[in-house]
């Protein structure tokens, strides 16, 4: 039972596997925080699997991008395809960063949505094209490791950069237009779990550093997300009350 468990490393480390089932030390404080770390890892990597769905079909419903500024959303797609090549070239755990697969994947279809429904299906299929050329190079060992860790530390910035052009985007607006309610709450507590799992699985400081402005900044576009709704509602009271 004991060597079945510790080949499940998806949940335990094998030291943890063996504090536990082999030595019954149920009260390890650092094989606690190890698996909740993975535990919290793999439940954010299910997630991510619809995190921006909501997103995808508010975009497909409509046939609209309104409100969302298609160039955060390419520095948003720069900065989980960074971060998500650097750590499988890196050999971090997957829990550590598995969830930038599901998030790359629906971030580029709400890049190539947005240009589609824009008007511009071929710059669309072109960049598509692009992504994936790119995307092979940067997995397939053809990139050193210097560079993929050169485009992990721009993510920092990149990060800060791509959500304040968005959250611009919605104050110049007044609203915040296509912008999915339930993929900004879901992206604001998977970034902030991230920091704790980044920390354990990983200590590195680029990433810890990156999902900590990444908590920041997509705890600005909730605020904006609340703010505007509530207008919203009071508007349509105030012309309900003029009728």
């Amino acid at each position: 039972m004991a060597q079945f468990v510790r080949k499940a490393t998806l949940l335990f480390t094998q030291e943890c596997a063996k504090e536990y089932f082999d030595k019954f030390n149920f009260l390890h404080v650092g094989c606690f925080k190890a698996t909740l770390s993975k535990t919290l890892g793999l439940g954010i990597i299910a997630g991510s699997l619809l995190v921006k769905v909501p997103q995808i079909v508010k975009i497909w419903k409509n046939k609209s991008g309104e409100g969302i500024n298609v160039f955060s959303v390419l520095l948003d797609l720069f900065a989980i395809t960074a971060m998500s090549s650097y750590s499988f070239i890196s050999g971090f755990p997957f829990s550590a960063w598995g969830d930038g697969i599901f998030l790359g994947l629906q971030t580029i279809t709400i890049a190539v949505l947005v240009m589609r429904f824009s008007g511009d299906t071929a710059k669309a299929t072109a960049f598509f094209s692009a992504y994936l050329a790119v995307l092979f190079a940067a997995i397939s060992g053809l990139t050193p490791i210097r560079v993929l860790w050169i485009c992990q530390a721009m993510n920092i910035p990149i990060v800060l950069i791509s959500k304040f052009i968005q959250a611009y985007t919605n104050y110049s607006n007044g609203n915040t237009g296509q912008l999915s309610a339930a993929t900004c709450f879901m992206l604001f507590f998977g970034s902030l779990a991230r920091i704790f799992t980044s920390i354990q699985e990983t200590g590195d400081t680029t990433m810890i550093t990156m999902y900590v402005c990444s908590t920041l900044t997509n705890s600005i576009i909730v605020a904006q997300l609340l703010y505007y709704w509530n207008a919203d509602v009071k508007k349509k009271e105030k012309i309900k009350k003029k009728r």
